[in-house]
């Protein structure tokens, strides 16, 4: 139940994100009629905007109510890209499994970014081959 409500939240987060309504070539003043077009976010920065700041906030300093939202922000934690690209893959408490909103490039560009930014210095690059090892399965 508890992976639906995040699952939610994140479909919720990114339409609020989404670029304005565009109008059909036919108008589009009718109810109704408009088409929204978002592009898919590409860099981490814009990973981390539509995806991860509904939760762990623009400061990525996390936050608590519902659920505790661990911080991003100055977490030593991330001075291995294994473990935040095995979160975004396998989801941990509140943290849904992101595999179905994010391909491999997403995951290691937002990787990468979180890592460089909100005060942590991990500057090693993290690839879209890091991010496919750890996708593999445990035999």
């Amino acid at each position: 139940m508890k992976g639906n409500f995040s699952r939610a939240i994140l479909v919720l987060a990114l339409s609020a994100t989404s670029a304005p309504a565009q109008a059909p070539s036919g108008g589009g003043d009718i109810a109704g009629s408009a088409t929204t077009k978002v592009a898919a976010p590409v860099t981490g920065e814009e990973v981390y905007v539509q995806v991860c700041q509904a939760c762990h906030m623009a400061d990525a300093k996390g936050g608590s109510g519902a659920a505790t939202i661990p911080a991003l922000a100055s977490n030593p934690r991330l001075a291995t890209a294994g473990y935040p690209i095995s979160l975004i893959l396998r989801g941990r408490g509140a943290m849904p499994s992101l595999t179905d909103i994010l391909v491999p490039a997403q995951i290691a560009n937002v990787t990468g970014y979180i890592r460089t930014h909100f005060g942590n210095n991990y500057a090693a690059p993290v690839t879209v081959e890091d991010v496919a090892r750890l996708a593999k399965p445990a035999h």
